[in-house]
């Protein structure tokens, strides 16, 4: 976990936020004992999980495709080729959302703007280290030519929300 004390409690912020501005629909199924709170949040997003990420076209059609999520210091944070298409339009339009849905028992949603990040600039070097500590052990060295030609980007949420169905309401 990369979480600070002061991560956690703006996390925890953002969540709070959120459900206040959410509309009914959304609050019946996110019912309070199924949200899910920042430090609670946190520990079920270690490692990587695939995120399907809207953007937008430049006549505003959504377009959504995977990227590998990282969940850091309370954000997603995702890479791509600095030459995809999602780039493209992140550049010339930033606002994104992205959910995690790995089944019917968990799912976060979050709507934000995506800012680019320099991977090998000095201030993210904990960051970098965090992806080479998720992906080198899973795709061996020939990942750090991913890491070096790809672009990455950190979603700054406006909104999050955080659902988990307790136990007996999980579906495998």
């Amino acid at each position: 976990m990369h979480e600070r004390p002061e991560d956690l409690a703006a996390l925890q912020e953002l969540i709070d936020a959120s459900y206040a501005a959410a509309s009914g629909h959304l609050l019946d199924i996110h019912t309070p004992e199924r949200r899910l709170d920042a430090q609670t949040l946190v520990e079920r997003l270690q490692g990587m999980c695939l995120l399907t990420l809207a953007t937008s076209t430049r006549d505003g059609r959504p377009l959504t495709g995977p990227v590998d999520g990282v969940f850091y210091r309370g954000s997603f944070h995702f890479g791509s080729s600095p030459t995809s298409l999602r780039f493209g339009h992140i550049h010339a339009r930033p606002s994104v959302s992205a959910t995690h849905l790995p089944g019917e028992h968990f799912a976060v949603t979050v709507h934000g703007t995506a800012e680019p990040i320099d991977v090998d600039a000095d201030d993210n070097a904990e960051f970098r280290q965090a992806l080479l500590d998720i992906y080198l052990p899973r795709y061996g060295e020939a990942w750090l030519q991913v890491m070096e030609e790809g672009a990455f980007a950190r979603i700054d949420a406006h909104r999050l929300f955080a659902y988990a169905a307790p136990s007996d309401d999980a579906i495998d």
